[in-house]
């Protein structure tokens, strides 16, 4: 394993009403997929706000940055790349971090 802190990828989007589950239907399918068929990709969490349930974010954790942009090239993402524009009325701007800690690893 590399000794670099893993790459976290935050995404938000705002979704349309009456779009969400379709929305859904996508990113659960990345998500599953960036999981299941890709050896660098750690977690990807998707989340809806309690307090809004038309925001959505997704919470991405890769080895490191070259993960990432092998996720980039993935069919899966390629399939939520071509469909979610039209279910979402904005897309906040990607933030990028390096982990320092997760709690469910040991110490």
């Amino acid at each position: 394993m590399s000794s670099s802190r893993p790459f976290v990828v935050i995404a938000e989007f705002r979704v349309k009403p009456g779009s969400l589950d379709a929305f859904l239907d996508l990113a659960h399918d990345d998500a599953r997929r960036s999981v299941a068929d890709e050896p660098g990709c750690r977690a990807f969490d998707v989340a809806v706000s309690e307090s809004d349930p038309l925001a959505v974010v997704f919470y991405e954790v890769y080895d490191d940055r070259a993960a990432f942009d092998a996720h980039l090239e993935t069919p899966h993402l390629a399939r939520f790349r071509a469909g979610f524009p039209a279910l979402i009325e904005a897309e906040r701007p990607v933030r990028f971090l390096a982990r320092s800690l997760s709690g469910a690893e040991p110490a």
